[in-house]
């Protein structure tokens, strides 16, 4: 039976693979179960400096297995169609945003629903030029989820967010490149090399100086200015404490290019 997640590490990076193209990598439990898995797994490995989402076949992820979920409809499972927002989608994409390492999603096709709602979650998203984003919730009459709420306005700005999740579309890669769903759009063709480039050099990086800027930005999302200029300065005080930043400054000092171990 084919694993419904790849969880793959070289080099210090996780690549993380959506594996149901068969279903453009839906999501039914199976496969919800082995994403948590995996995006904990790679949260907790200290090994891991960078990890990559991304999607097998010609999608990225079209979110909630709609046939699964028909099948649970009928067959009056409420237990399992009322809970996997609170049992899988909040926990995935909790973790996925909020692990001490930089994130990237290499969007191969399209990301629909929760799928689009993963790669907004990722600190960057590298799309195929033949991929795109679709807010389908309202198509089958559902709210969002997996976090679109926070990262889509973030991301776009409050209106057209709430534009984008009533009148859902597919945004071509090029229009997402504008709206800063994107941070590049590359050939199908180069998107995984392109993928595998950007983590490599990030795994080779400073990770508490990551970890560090990914958490204050977050944290001044929902906090006051006061408030997030304390907390800038408990992650100032932690990195500048860190082996890195003394090899950095050391580095800098003997004109040489620095090596970092990711603490």
């Amino acid at each position: 039976m084919t694993e419904p997640v790849i969880y793959e590490v070289d080099g210090g990076v996780a690549t993380i693979t959506l594996n149901r193209p068969e279903g453009m990598n839906g999501l039914n439990i199976a496969a919800k179960e082995a994403l948590l898995a995996a995006v904990t797994r790679a949260a907790e490995d200290t090994e891991v400096r960078a990890v990559v989402l991304t999607g097998s076949g010609r999608a990225f992820c079209v979110g909630q297995d709609l046939k699964e979920h028909v099948e649970l409809l009928n067959s009056g499972s409420s237990d399992e169609l009322f809970t996997t927002v609170e049992k899988h989608y909040n926990p995935i994409v909790s973790t996925l945003a909020g692990m001490p390492k930089p994130v990237i999603a290499a969007v191969n096709g399209v990301a629909a629903g929760a799928g689009a709602s993963l790669a907004f979650a990722c600190d960057l998203r590298i799309v195929a030029e033949s991929a795109g984003f679709n807010l389908a919730f309202p198509g089958v009459a559902l709210s969002c989820d997996t976090g679109a709420s926070w990262t889509l306005p973030r991301l776009v700005g409050q209106a057209k967010a709430i534009e984008l999740l009533y009148f859902p579309s597919t945004i071509p890669a090029a229009d997402a490149l504008g709206l800063g769903l994107a941070t590049r759009v590359v050939p199908d063709a180069d998107l995984a090399a392109e993928a595998a480039a950007l983590a490599a050099k990030l795994a080779s990086g400073p990770t508490l100086s990551y970890a560090s800027i990914r958490q204050s930005v977050n944290f001044s999302a929902t906090h006051d200015f006061d408030e997030s200029l304390a907390y800038e300065g408990s992650k100032m005080n932690l990195t500048g404490a860190s082996a890195d930043h003394r090899r950095a400054v050391d580095a800098f000092l003997a004109k040489e290019k620095p090596v970092f171990e990711g603490r």
